[in-house]
């Protein structure tokens, strides 16, 4: 059942800017044209678009708590949606890998997760988007992989490669391999064998590539990669339909997204840092040099609304842009046009921020409410 409420007296973000002590209306589980239902005041808050977060792993902490210790995956999914719209986020794209680091990035895994996302996503408020994060030099994996993603019910897919090539191609084992190789329940031995056997054949890893891009593209999946360094890079991807670049290590394969129309995802943690963790470009200079069309929580769902109130409270971007960054933004790059604005006609996906606080009060989610706490609840609720 959805809310038919009038929320007055709140700070409301349009698309042009914020509206001081505006009027927003909700009905049918969409932003109205004219008030409706009973009004509310919310003096005191901030009325913002619902985060559309459009890459998070910050979910494996339900999901495997402990190793081994998570056996109903759908029950994990529920409490990591309670995570998600406790910090604002009405919709969620959870990145699942698929990868021969094994363990919770193993196949095995990833097969459960998605299972599991499927089995609750339509009972719950916020909306969950299951995003595959597949590792290119998985050579043997490649066949029936589209089928499995159409089984799946995964509409985004995004390439990453994590082999360790330079130090493989100078026949020198990896730092922290016997970790990793016992973590993915392998001997060392076997793990670094099979390290130096993906090495070997990476020059097969295009021809694969190319067929898995066109059978993902025939069924409408959106296509990214992942840590680009280069604009050659970035060009080898488009080429293949994958237009989506997460997370560019350099300003040159940014500057080359941007110069091509391809849509970049920056991480906010990176922002509310003050930089990468990595030592990658600065997402806060990317952002100044108009390089960033989204933010994403990456593996952090509080920093989506840090990053975009330090955006603003810098001055670097105003409360419409700054915001955007974390809302219209994503929806955009995900095709999403019915969500991100607080605009009639769109879903009512909005979180009230307490003004003073800059906390989550309140989450909205289709018309539902998927989190309250505190003054805010007594006054929704009452």
């Amino acid at each position: 059942m959805t809310l038919e409420l009038t929320l007055q007296g709140g700070d409301v973000l349009r698309p042009g800017g914020l509206e001081m002590g505006g009027e927003l209306a909700i009905a049918d589980g969409l932003v109205a044209e004219t008030s409706a239902g009973r009004v509310v005041d919310l003096s005191g808050y901030l009325v913002l678009p619902g985060i559309v977060d459009v890459h998070g792993d910050g979910f494996e902490r339900h999901l495997a708590p402990r190793r081994g210790a998570m056996k109903q995956m759908a029950e994990g999914v529920v409490a990591a949606e309670a995570e998600l719209a406790a910090n604002g986020i009405t919709t969620a794209v959870l990145a699942q890998f698929y990868s021969w680091e094994g363990g919770l990035r193993g196949p095995e895994f990833a097969a459960q997760v998605f299972e599991g996302i499927k089995a609750v996503r339509g009972s719950l408020v916020t909306d969950l988007l299951p995003q595959l994060r597949f590792e290119i030099h998985m050579l043997e994996d490649y066949a029936g992989l589209a089928v499995r993603v159409a089984e799946w019910q995964v509409p985004y897919v995004v390439f990453n490669d994590h082999l360790p090539h330079e130090r493989l191609a100078q026949g020198k084992k990896p730092p922290r391999l016997t970790g990793q190789a016992l973590k993915a329940g392998r001997n060392p031995d076997v793990h670094w064998q099979m390290l130096k056997d993906m090495h070997a054949r990476r020059d097969e890893v295009p021809g694969f590539l190319d067929a898995l891009c066109r059978e993902l593209a025939a069924l409408e999946v959106r296509l990214g990669s992942h840590d680009d360094k280069t604009a050659e890079d970035r060009t080898v991807w488009r080429e293949r339909g994958a237009r989506i670049s997460e997370f560019p290590e350099t300003l040159e394969a940014a500057e080359a997204a941007r110069g091509a129309g391809d849509p970049v995802i920056l991480g906010s943690p990176n922002v509310v840092r003050g930089g990468s963790h990595k030592g990658n470009a600065s997402a806060v200079e990317l952002i100044a040099m108009g390089l960033c069309d989204a933010l994403a929580s990456d593996y952090h769902y509080p920093s989506p609304r840090r990053a975009a109130l330090m955006l603003e409270r810098s001055g670097l971007l105003d409360w419409a842009g700054a915001w955007r960054m974390v809302s219209d933004g994503p929806a955009q790059l995900l095709g999403l046009t019915d969500r991100g604005t607080l605009e009639a006609g769109k879903r009512a996906d909005i979180v009230v921020l307490d003004k003073q606080t800059q906390r989550v009060a309140a989450t909205i989610a289709g018309g539902r409410i998927s989190y309250m706490s505190g003054d805010i609840a007594a006054r929704l609720v009452g």
